[in-house]
């Protein structure tokens, strides 16, 4: 297994997928890094020779990837924070911050549904049954 910036690599990929699995790496750029290396995109993992991983992991330096692009989005996101803008206060709410509505949708990020105002039903039943 052929290892490109700390993740492990199937040898049994082809090299435009296997870079895709890279945080930060999408077909686009890999397309572009390939390009700039001189490589084809359908070769496997395991026909790369040592010198053309070498040059793949030069010019994947160049990118902003993996560790450095979490570190980069934690820090942007605790600068919204510390700020106390409003998307800061969303993403600390776990609520949309790009404007989506959040009354009829939003499951995802707002979880399951809590049922409210169902309980007083049940309090008057309890209740009845307990005067009789």
């Amino acid at each position: 297994m052929a290892r490109l910036s700390g993740v492990e690599l199937n040898d049994r990929w082809k090299l435009d997928y296997a870079l895709t699995r890279l945080k930060g790496i999408g077909w686009t750029l890999a397309e572009k890094v390939l390009a700039d290396v001189k490589l084809d995109g359908s070769k496997r993992m395991s026909e790369l020779s040592a010198e053309d991983l070498s040059k793949l992991t030069a010019n994947l330096d160049g990118y902003t990837i993996e560790g450095d692009l979490i570190r980069l989005v934690r820090g942007n996101i605790a600068r919204l924070q510390s700020i106390s803008s409003y998307r800061g206060s969303r993403h600390a709410h776990s609520l949309p911050s790009r404007g989506q509505r959040t009354r009829r949708n939003a499951r995802t990020k707002r979880g399951k549904r809590k049922t409210v105002g169902a309980f007083k039903k049940e309090a008057l039943a309890a209740k009845a049954s307990d005067k009789k």
